[in-house]
């Protein structure tokens, strides 16, 4: 056997394509088949076994409500995507690639000796369910079933044909589930994604990288104040500018499809902008840490009053701590309101995180240019 399933598995190590490897219950001997392959690091960027059910529990941050299940397979796939994509070392496309199973032990089992594989990519996660013939196997055989169905799910996810027998008998079927999204946008409002980046040429790239800095806002419109800070920041920080939508928001209904595609549509070939389902900052530095944050002192406003954190203040100061864990910071710009020029010098920012915060001079940036004046301007006219 290991000669047919190392021709496949050099295709796989052959693919730019990595994986994040979660099974428990069965399905082990695929992560041997993997690793016994040379060339392994090429795809393999990590393989786990949450075998207990808190072990299992902690890998996915909440107890499934069944352990073997097509659910928990898709959860486990997801918990591995996103592993993946934040310990790729570029980047290259990932997959999660999960696997829960009952099959014999040393005692009977009630229930069916089953399994369910996941394989969770950018735009699409599929989900195979398999029902083994009780008795038939011994363990070691039921599991050689079970690990090529995950080495069959694993290459399906990279594009490469799978050519091999999992030597089924009659009465064994697999059900194959498949969920799929046209693009990265409509999988990110889906929330099948975290983020989407947008380049200017229009391409789509989902859970990439962000470097440099980013500006957040609402964008509706786009206008000459938001590039002209841009611009400033970028000076000032000797960094590129990367815009941030957030399709919810604290205070707004979630954007629907269309407005989302309308809003970055706006920036087509003026810049990148990355959208986002993080609605508060501590939220946005989880997914890009290490960035410097380019708001206004109305957001700097709102970081730091409790009533944007559920009238907690332990809540917000959470918050600005998650934000500092992750390496994150703020680059504060001022603006008139109510006739009075307001910066950073006038946010109560707590004295503790003062560090994460600085302020673009008067001098390099005043604008009074206002989205919802031009909003009303607009619907005005």
């Amino acid at each position: 056997m290991y000669a047919v399933t190392d021709r496949l598995i050099k295709q796989i190590h052959a693919s730019p394509r990595m994986a994040v490897i979660a099974v428990t219950g069965g399905g082990a001997q695929t992560l041997s088949w993997l690793l016994r392959v040379p060339g392994a690091s090429n795809t393999v960027i990590e393989a786990v076994a949450p075998y207990s059910e808190a072990a299992l529990r902690d890998f996915l941050g909440s107890q499934p409500d069944q352990a073997v299940s097509g659910e928990t397979a898709r959860a486990m796939a997801r918990t591995a995507y996103r592993r993946a994509v934040r310990l790729r070392p570029d980047d290259r496309p990932v997959t999660g690639i999960a696997c829960t199973a009952s099959i014999a032990s040393n005692r009977p089992k009630r229930g069916d000796h089953r399994c369910h594989v996941a394989a969770w990519n950018d735009t699409r996660v599929t989900t195979y369910s398999l029902v083994l013939s009780k008795g038939l196997r011994d363990r070691s055989g039921e599991d050689t079933v079970v690990s090529m169905l995950v080495l069959k799910a694993m290459a399906a996810s990279y594009g490469i044909d799978f050519g091999l027998s999992l030597d089924l008998v009659e009465g064994e079927e697999i059900e194959v589930e498949v969920v799929s999204y046209d693009d990265s946008l409509e999988a990110m409002l889906a929330g099948h994604v975290a983020s989407v980046v947008v380049s200017p040429d229009g391409a789509m790239s989902a859970d990439a990288a962000v470097g440099g800095a980013i500006l957040s806002g609402s964008f509706d419109p786009l206008h000459a104040g938001h590039l002209e800070l841009a611009k400033t920041a970028e000076d000032m920080l000797h960094s590129e500018i990367t815009y941030e939508i957030s399709v919810t928001n604290v205070d707004k209904p979630p954007l629907s499809d269309q407005e989302t595609r309308a809003r970055t549509g706006q920036f087509k070939g003026l810049a990148t902008v990355v959208v986002t389902n993080a609605e508060v900052f501590h939220k946005k530095a989880v997914l890009f840490p290490g960035r410097t944050f380019v708001i206004g002192v109305d957001t700097a406003d709102r970081l730091v009053d409790p009533r944007y954190s559920g009238d907690s203040p332990s809540a917000m100061l959470m918050a600005l701590d998650e934000t500092r864990r992750s390496g994150c910071s703020f680059l504060v710009a001022g603006r008139e309101q109510n006739g009075t020029f307001r910066t950073l010098n006038d946010v109560p920012v707590p004295g503790e995180f003062a560090e994460i915060f600085s302020s673009i001079p008067e001098a390099k940036f005043r604008s009074g240019i206002s989205s919802t004046e031009l909003r009303l301007a607009g619907r005005k006219g």
